[in-house]
């Protein structure tokens, strides 16, 4: 499969995971306030739509879409991702620029071809990260970690080395 073909296939399988996660809430549970317009939305921790993260990442991860629609081209995304400690994503990149901000736990990020522990750096708790469009990076929990992510969609990732790709483990 082609990097290209195997990103727009993980746009697409995304969409469908997050459709059956119910992250599309009604006004009312999402915290619209229809007197504000749709634009206002306010969610406690306990309203968040926790479910398996998409099948383009490591299994055992929990993905909760805050906002936006992540498979939608030009729409700004926000979702938490929780990780448990040990939890890797093999050197990859995406198709838009993504800042990570670490809401508890600890995840260390690092850039290159190659998952490089020493080399890369450790965020805590309101630790901040931008990675560039197309930029190869990687990142592991060395504890029970949430992360928050920002994007414009549409989300893709591609792994540098086909073989790190879940996908790719699951068809053979």
């Amino acid at each position: 499969m082609t990097m290209k073909k195997s990103a727009s296939t993980m746009v697409a399988i995304l969409a469908g995971a997050l459709t059956a996660l119910g992250a599309v809430a009604d006004d009312k549970k999402a915290g619209h306030d229809e007197a504000a317009g749709s634009a206002h939305m306010a969610l406690t921790p306990k309203e968040l739509v926790w479910g398996d993260a998409p099948p383009a990442l490591p299994r055992g991860a929990k993905l909760a879409v805050i906002q936006g629609d992540p498979a939608a081209a030009g729409e700004v995304v926000t979702v938490r991702l929780k990780m448990p400690k040990g939890y890797t994503i093999p050197p990859h990149f995406h198709p838009t620029d993504e800042a990570v901000t670490v809401l508890s736990g600890s995840l260390s990020m690092g850039t290159g071809d190659a998952l490089d522990r020493k080399a890369a750096k450790a965020l805590g708790p309101g630790g901040w990260c931008l990675i560039p469009k197309g930029a190869h990076h990687y990142a592991f929990a060395t504890a029970d970690t949430v992360v928050q992510v920002h994007l414009v969609g549409p989300f893709g990732i591609t792994y540098v080395n086909p073989e790190d790709d879940p996908q790719a483990r699951a068809t053979r």
